[in-house]
């Protein structure tokens, strides 16, 4: 499959996954969609919080979601109480 025009991001999501699997040297994967999605949202939501100066309501119209989800994600990742 071709990377061609593939954004940085989605170059080194796919380099990791493949490194993944490499690693798992034919033992299957469980779960992996979810491990996925919590292995880059918290970063995702610590780095957006710092560069808005950790405005939640500026966080969560960058990231185009509401302020009450952005909330409930950042207390289920640690990043506030």
């Amino acid at each position: 499959m071709s990377n061609t025009g593939a954004s940085p991001i989605e170059h080194s999501v796919r380099t990791s996954l493949e490194a993944y699997f490499r690693d798992l040297d034919g033992t299957e994967p469980g779960g992996l969609y979810e491990m996925l999605i919590r292995a880059v949202e918290k970063p995702l939501l610590d780095v957006v919080m710092h560069h808005a100066g950790h405005n939640q309501s500026r966080a969560a119209e960058w990231l185009g979601m509401n302020r009450n989800t952005l909330r409930k994600k950042l207390v289920e990742h640690r990043l506030i109480e």
